[in-house]
C-alpha cells in the first residue's frame, strides 16, 4: 500500500498493473527527453550571439519538427491502445461478484454460489487493533483466490460510487442502473486497499475496498465459513 512521502505508484500486484506501470514509465521518459530538449533549445536561442538564415527560414528543419512529433505520438499510442484493449480483455473467469455501492459502504455478492453476500463497513478509529489503518479497514474483506481470473460486476443503490484498488489497476465507475465490469488477476497473497474515488456525500472518505487474496485452498475454506455462518 501507499506511505508517507511515497513518489511512484504502489507496488503491482496483478499483470495488469504492471503493464500500466512500464507503460508510465515509457511515456514518462519519453516528456522528460522533449523536455530536456526544449529547454536547451530555449537556452540556446536566448544566449547565443549568433544568427543563422538556415535556422530562420530552412524547409528540412520544418519537415523535422513536423514529423517528429508524430512519430513521438504513434509510439505512445500504440503501447496505450494495446493496454486499453487488455483492460477489456474478459477471458473466462473463474469467479465473479458483484459488487454494490451504497451511502457509505459496499456490498459483496459471490454469484456463483448460492447464499454468499455481506457487507463490508469501514472500522471506526475507536475500535482498530494495533497494525491496522486508519480509514482503510473494512469489518469484511473481499476474500479472492491467487492467480484465478476474477470478475467483478459494479454497481450503485443510490449515488455514483467508483470501485478503486490501485495495486491492482482497478478504478470502474458504479452507476446506479448501470452494471459496469472489471476483470483482474492477482498475482501474488496479500491484503489491498482502496477507495472510494467519486464524491458520494458527507462520508465519502469512510467506505474503504479491502481486497484479500489467498490460496485457492484457503479460499475454499473461507467461503464454506461463510456459507455455514450465514
Amino acid at each position: 500500500m501507499a506511505h508517507p512521502s511515497q513518489l511512484g505508484f504502489q507496488d503491482a500486484a496483478s499483470p495488469l498493473m504492471e503493464e500500466l506501470l512500464h507503460f508510465h514509465d515509457h511515456a514518462l521518459m519519453i516528456v522528460i527527453l522533449i523536455s530536456t530538449m526544449v529547454l536547451y533549445i530555449i537556452a540556446a536561442m536566448v544566449t547565443a550571439k549568433f544568427t543563422d538564415k538556415l535556422v530562420l527560414d530552412s524547409q528540412e528543419i520544418e519537415i523535422i519538427w513536423t514529423v517528429l512529433p508524430a512519430i513521438i505520438l504513434i509510439l505512445i499510442a500504440l503501447p496505450s491502445l494495446r493496454i486499453l484493449y487488455l483492460m477489456d480483455e474478459i477471458n473466462d473467469p473463474h469467479l465473479t461478484i458483484k459488487a454494490m455501492g451504497h451511502q457509505w459502504y459496499w456490498s459483496y455478492e459471490y454469484t456463483d454460489y448460492e447464499d454468499l453476500g455481506f457487507d463490508s463497513y469501514m472500522i471506526p478509529t475507536q475500535d482498530l487493533t494495533p497494525g491496522q489503518f486508519r480509514l482503510l479497514e473494512a469489518d469484511h474483506r473481499m476474500v479472492i483466490p491467487v492467480e484465478s481470473p476474477i470478475r467483478v460486476l459494479i454497481s450503485a443503490e443510490d449515488v455514483l460510487h467508483s470501485w478503486a484498488v490501485p495495486s491492482l489497476g482497478v478504478k470502474v465507475d458504479a452507476v446506479p442502473g448501470r452494471l459496469n465490469q472489471a476483470t483482474f488477476i492477482v498475482s501474488r497473497p496479500g491484503v489491498f486497499y482502496g477507495q472510494c474515488s467519486e464524491i458520494c456525500g458527507a462520508n465519502h472518505s469512510f467506505m474503504p475496498i479491502v481486497v484479500e487474496a489467498v490460496p485457492l485452498e484457503h479460499f475454499e475454506n473461507w467461503s464454506s465459513l461463510m456459507i455455514e455462518d450465514a
